[in-house]
């Protein structure tokens, strides 16, 4: 009909084709992984904090952009399953040689994940998550905060359930602690806020960011939005105003076989972490990965392999009230305290989202004596389902 082609005209009108990236991968094909597992798709989620156009009241706008948030969405391949696992911002890593948006180039750096968005785009970025993974990034999607705000008015808000108040000054944000409904600006605020929220860590906000993914999953389930044309179109008409995606994306067509593929998507099915991480020795305020616990996420997450979740403090954390052991310990199981941590396994600092377990990690006789044997070892991650919920 007349009125769907306009439809269809308008939504494929509003998305930006990031051609710039797609054109810049190219260049590099022969160094990116290759995927292993047909029909599983690895999307990478950019926030961006341009303070452009519209996004000039949320601070100075620099002339430059960075990734404030960095999600890993891996879709399962029968689509029964979705992995969604933030990478810190101030993660240490490896940025490659990029070429900038003036047509220079870059020289390969150690430095923070978010400056590889400033040095070359969403190319920069992909190629160093994928250098850091050995992830074949399939698709990419980037939003800044005007595309989030329009995305959640246009649901009519999201319903979330907070375990505490909240008063933050800079966001301009207060909410009572309990069951709301967060309109955009207030979301906005909610996911970006960091000091006067929980302990004021960047783990705390990533852990506020995935929940509220999880509540934006909800809604759209519940209210039947992935079902029904009526209610998508201003959803996905708000949402793609301010969406760069790659080329494949960049569509109607893209979007639809995207959402058509999160809609039958088991709630429980659909999981949030974040990359096992540490201190960096170096600086204090900035992160390194811990390993082996990224590497066995990444693996599995490369061969398509269930992720597993648990709420809390793993049972082989080694922490008490909350608080994790140091590397260095070499405590046992006896007397009430916890097996050793091997060398090379150790847990994030303290507080953090993110604890890992392994058991496999401890030999046979610990392992029994600590918990009995498991079937098989395998690996588990402290994180949340779409499900989950703060109040309850």
């Amino acid at each position: 009909t007349g009125a769907g082609l306009a439809a269809y005209t308008t939504l494929s009108g509003n998305i930006t084709a990031d051609d710039a990236a797609a054109a810049e991968l190219r260049r590099y094909e022969k160094e990116r992984p290759t995927a292993l597992v047909k029909g599983a798709q690895n999307i990478l989620l950019i926030g961006s904090d341009t303070r452009a156009g519209g996004n000039r009241h949320y601070g100075h706008d620099s002339g430059t952009e960075r990734s404030d948030t960095v999600i890993l969405l891996h879709l399962a391949a029968d689509r029964r399953s979705a992995t969604a696992v933030s990478l810190p911002r101030d993660l240490m890593v490896r940025v490659p040689g990029c070429h900038r948006p003036d047509g220079s180039s870059s020289a390969p750096a150690l430095t923070a994940l978010n400056r590889a968005y400033e040095t070359g785009g969403s190319a920069c970025t992909i190629r160093t998550v994928e250098k850091l993974t050995d992830i074949r990034v399939d698709h990419h999607l980037a939003v800044d905060f005007s595309g989030f705000k329009q995305l959640v008015d246009a649901m009519d808000g999201v319903p979330m359930c907070l375990k505490e108040p909240v008063d933050d000054k800079d966001a301009g944000l207060r909410l009572p602690a309990g069951r709301v409904t967060l309109n955009g600006e207030q979301a906005l605020g909610y996911v970006r806020a960091r000091k006067s929220l929980g302990d004021g860590s960047d783990t705390d906000r990533m852990e506020r960011q995935q929940r509220f993914l999880g509540a934006l999953l909800g809604k759209a389930r519940g209210d039947d939005v992935l079902l029904n044309p009526a209610k998508l179109y201003p959803v996905l008409n708000a949402a793609t105003r301010s969406l760069t995606a790659d080329p494949a994306l960049a569509s109607l067509r893209g979007l639809y076989q995207l959402v058509r593929g999160l809609r039958d998507l088991p709630t429980g099915q659909v999981r949030f972490l974040t990359v096992p991480r540490e201190a960096y020795a170096r600086d204090a305020n900035r992160d390194q990965l811990v390993q082996p616990a990224a590497g066995q996420l990444f693996a599995r997450l490369r061969a398509d392999e269930p992720v597993q979740v648990v709420k809390g403090v793993p049972r082989d954390s080694r922490a008490k009230g909350g608080n994790s052991a140091s590397p260095e310990s070499k405590s046992g199981p006896a007397a009430g305290r916890a097996p050793r941590t091997p060398e090379g396994d150790s847990p994030v600092r303290s507080g953090d989202y993110v604890r890992y377990v392994f058991d496999g990690a401890l030999n046979t006789g610990e392992r029994a004596a600590a918990f009995g044997n498991p079937p098989s070892p395998t690996p588990a991650f402290t994180g949340n389902t779409a499900v989950e919920d703060t109040c309850g």
